[in-house]
């Protein structure tokens, strides 16, 4: 039981808030870390945003966007592949997410157009 003549509630509140901060960093970061490794060489550096009382509300990783290689559709269509699996990772994927994998589709689906359309075949040892 707190002793009412002991309690101090400035001490108390700032013990929540360290609590909180640190419980959603390591939400915020786990999802990003998901992202992060699921990307490999194409994410970036894990960064949290922070509220003006500095509890992180989320984060972000940067991840190269695939772009249509005409050249090599199948090189596309890997990159897009591990775009969507990084974008998917984590188990409560954001809204963003799903905009990012869907982006990624799109431009899956335009490669492998382009390789039917010029009758190039799927390069499954590259």
């Amino acid at each position: 039981m707190i002793n009412p003549l002991s309690f101090n509630a400035t001490s108390f509140y700032n013990q929540q808030k360290k609590a909180l901060i640190t419980q959603r960093y390591n939400e915020v970061y786990a999802h990003e870390q998901k992202h992060k490794s699921a990307a490999g060489s194409l994410g970036g550096a894990i960064f949290i945003e922070k509220d003006s009382q500095g509890i992180p509300i989320g984060g972000h990783v940067d991840i190269k966007m695939p772009v249509l290689d005409k050249k090599n559709p199948d090189k596309t269509i890997k990159h897009a592949d591990t775009v969507i699996k990084a974008a998917m990772a984590p188990s409560d994927p954001s809204n963003q997410d799903y905009k990012v994998a869907e982006k990624a589709k799109n431009i899956k689906t335009q490669a492998q157009n382009y390789q039917k359309k010029s009758g190039q075949k799927l390069d499954i040892m590259a």
